[in-house]
């Protein structure tokens, strides 16, 4: 086996795995064909992921060939992102996943199996020693195709602590440089999680030094992206995420809003990644192109409210200065600045510095009647766009001037 690129293993830097296109695509209602994957992957890697699971490749044969067509499109880049594909821990899996990524160097595995109770009874019906053992040889089996293996112990967070960290060092000890700890039902809290890690980190990283911990944090509870920003103070320098947080059920950590939150309180957090944050709108809205699944307005980071303001209060404050109400600048994720909303909510000064934009200055008894109908329109049908407006100013303007004839 020949020695492959890794992603380095830098206290300072959080490595942003993306599973949009295998744990987001695995969803119902985000399918994507093998032309979107390639699309996807494209953007992605221009977003400067560092990881992309572009599938599962044993999952069907289509998956296989789906993740072979992304790779083809980028492999010839040595800088680009490590391509991955997910194993379940059997050798028939590890060895799709190496016929999938094996036209590329930067390549991983990702062998995972389930070790809490209850996977363990319900859906293995194996004892922890079984999977113990099993976690074990897939590892192994999985390094002598691969350089680079990651393992996941599945529904970690509802594992007994003392046997999840001895399946985590049994793996490590075969040859594992990523230890994932999946909250795959999105159970955990963010309290809960960060210990959890301490602990681990604690009792593997003086026997394993080099390993990367990793959390992948899913948003049954809503806690996926609170729950991926404790995990990474509790010493977690890997993120599993996805483009505007698809994935299985209520989805995963969406990955600009952990790239977002670790940019804005940097001090916080004292850790960076390699995205380019500037091409989150348009790999969000890409993603929402392919999926035709439309971004919420209010989602945060990309929806269309993001930077935008209705509330007279709010706009004065923005008027003033930005940081009033914006902790983020716009242009800093992609899009062109902020955006005031005309509606029933703006004050008078919104509305008579947009209306100055137009052409039409308003001023004493003028801008008194234009704001009184703007009021009464707003009411009736809501935002009030610029033709709506100046219909507005010309009408004021039209009866203030037949009032004085």
């Amino acid at each position: 086996m020949t020695s492959e690129p890794r992603v380095p293993n830098d206290p300072d830097r959080v490595v942003v795995f993306d599973t949009t296109m295998r744990d987001g695509e695995q969803a119902p209602g985000f399918s994507m064909s093998p032309a979107d994957k390639v699309r996807m992957g494209r953007q992605l890697k221009a977003l400067g992921v560092d990881i992309m699971e572009a599938g599962f490749a044993a999952a069907s044969p289509g998956d296989e060939d789906c993740i072979r067509a992304v790779v083809g499109e980028m492999a010839e880049d040595d800088s680009g992102p490590v391509f991955c594909s997910l194993s379940r821990s059997s050798e028939a899996d590890i060895d799709a996943s190496w016929r999938a990524l094996r036209g590329t160097r930067r390549r991983r595995c990702h062998v995972f199996i389930g070790t809490s109770p209850i996977h363990r009874a319900a859906k293995l019906r194996m004892t922890p020693d079984q999977v113990l053992a099993q976690a074990v040889r897939s590892v192994e089996y999985a390094r002598t195709h691969f350089h680079d293996v990651e393992f996941s112990a599945e529904d970690a967070i509802r594992t007994e602590p003392e046997f999840l960290a001895e399946v985590l060092e049994a793996v490590a000890a075969a040859g594992a440089s990523t230890l994932n700890v999946p909250d795959t039902v999105g159970y955990a809290t963010p309290d809960e999680i960060g210990s959890l890690f301490r602990f681990l980190i604690a009792r593997i990283r003086p026997r394993f030094p080099h390993v990367v911990f990793s959390t992948h944090c899913h948003n049954d509870l809503g806690l996926a992206v609170a729950n991926s920003l404790a995990a990474i103070e509790g010493g977690v320098r890997q993120v599993e995420s996805t483009i505007n947080g698809i994935g299985e059920r209520a989805g995963n950590a969406a990955l600009e809003e952990v790239v977002m939150a670790l940019r804005t309180r940097a001090e916080r957090y004292g850790v960076t990644t390699g995205v380019d944050a500037t091409r989150l709108l348009e790999t969000s809205r890409l993603l929402s192109e392919i999926t035709e699944s439309p971004i919420v307005r209010n989602k945060a980071i990309v929806g269309i409210n993001a930077f935008a303001h209705e509330a007279g209060i709010h706009q004065h404050g923005m008027y003033a200065d930005a940081r009033t109400y914006e902790i983020m600048r716009p242009e800093d994720v992609g899009f062109s600045g902020s955006f005031f909303v005309l509606g029933k909510h703006s004050g008078r000064t919104a509305v008579q510095k947009r209306a100055e934009v137009l052409g039409y200055p308003l001023v004493g008894d003028h801008l008194t009647d234009a704001f009184a109908a703007f009021k009464a329109r707003a009411d009736q049908i809501g935002e009030i766009d610029d033709q709506e407006l100046i219909a507005i100013c010309v009408a004021t303007q039209r009866d203030a001037a037949h009032v004085a004839a």
